[in-house]
C-alpha cells in the first residue's frame, strides 16, 4: 500500500507528520521531495515573531537602581 505524508527532518531523523501504520522493522522505499515554504508563510512567521518580541518587556521603565541599592540587598 502506497502512502504519502509529510515529514520533518531534524537532527538526522525524518519524523512523519502522521502515523504510517507500518509494522516494526518493515522495510520501505523513501522518495524525498522538499516542500519549500512560500514567501507568504515566511512573512507571516516573521510578523508573528516581531509581534511576540514587541509584547515582551526587556527594559524597566523606572530609574535604574544605584550601586549601593543593589549591593545593600545582600
Amino acid at each position: 500500500m502506497t502512502q504519502i505524508t509529510e515529514a520533518i527532518y531534524s537532527k538526522g531523523i525524518l519524523k512523519p507528520a502522521a502515523d504510517l501504520k507500518l509494522r516494526e522493522q518493515q522495510r520501505v522505499r523513501v522518495i524525498i521531495e522538499p516542500i519549500e515554504d512560500s514567501p507568504d508563510d515566511r512573512n507571516a512567521a516573521v510578523a508573528r515573531l516581531k509581534a511576540g518580541i514587541a509584547s515582551m518587556r526587556f527594559f524597566s521603565h523606572g530609574p535604574m537602581p544605584a550601586r549601593e541599592d543593589i549591593h545593600g540587598r545582600f
